[in-house]
């Protein structure tokens, strides 16, 4: 059963960002945010009034949802990006068992899923959504359907010249790498949240379905993964945000429906 409860679900969810993230804003100087999304045209959204099918079942096809759900998530955004003429080269998803040669070098199962940005890839090993389900108790097809979302949205920091922003600001010591490294991540949730809301749109979803991706957001945590490996939280290692931070943003995607709602950079100092 189809439930438009979905979207007020998200909205109600959505909290001020942590403060104090950011220790300084980066000076005029060294260069600010731009935002590619910045007066991006009007979208208009509006329901089809049909359910979208062809999905197939999770647990008899998982290569075949994760390949279902990749091409519905590069077809959105070579719409999105296509409003502002800026051309969608599809990223590759390479699914990988143990161990994969990448453009980024040598990784294995323990990584997780990634974006290699050298090689234009996401790489995704199938156990991790066991993993995803069963130790960080984030169960559910629409979570897994978040996590390679997340991972697309780096494709679309890279092609639209945000992650070239992030390496410049790196190279010349702007802000710490991993202040830096956190407005990624959470930008790449926001854009995860604003496919999702295309999905609602589009009545894909089922009861339940946005709490499952919220449930992974926060999963994924940088707090509740230490608390869970050494027991103790050091803000100052974070490299993806807290599950506070994560559920936030991506909610805040999926509310607005709109990439220009992801400028995480100027919200968090820059």
């Amino acid at each position: 059963m189809r439930s438009r409860r979905a979207l007020a679900v998200a909205a109600v969810l959505i909290v001020a960002v942590t403060a104090g993230l950011v220790a300084r804003r980066i000076a005029d100087e060294q260069g600010s945010y731009v935002d590619p999304f910045d007066r991006w045209p009007p979208v208009e959204v509006a329901g089809s009034g049909r359910s979208v099918h062809g999905a197939p079942a999770l647990d008899r096809d998982l290569a075949g949802f994760l390949t279902f759900v990749s091409a519905d998530i590069q077809r959105f955004w070579a719409r999105q990006l296509g409003r502002a003429d800026i051309a969608y080269r599809p990223a590759r998803v390479l699914v990988f068992r143990r161990r994969v040669q990448t453009g980024c070098g040598a990784a294995s199962s323990a990584t997780g899923p990634f974006y290699c940005t050298l090689d234009r890839t996401v790489y995704l090993d199938p156990r991790f959504f066991r993993e995803l389900a069963v130790e960080f108790r984030a169960p559910g097809d629409f979570a897994q359907a978040y996590v390679i979302a997340h991972e697309v949205g780096h494709h679309v920091q890279n092609i639209t010249g945000i992650t070239a922003q992030v390496n410049r600001w790196t190279r010349e010591g702007a802000a710490p790498p991993n202040l830096l490294s956190i407005a990624m991540e959470l930008q790449a949730d926001c854009f995860a949240g604003v496919w999702g809301h295309s999905t609602y749109e589009r009545r894909m979803l089922d009861e339940g379905d946005v709490e499952e991706a919220l449930r992974a957001a926060a999963a994924v945590g940088d707090d509740r993964i230490q608390a869970r490996t050494t027991g103790r939280i050091e803000p100052e290692s974070w490299t993806h945000g807290s599950s506070e931070q994560r559920l936030t943003w991506f909610s805040r995607g999926f509310s607005a429906g709109e990439p220009g709602a992801c400028d995480t950079f100027s919200e968090l100092g820059w």
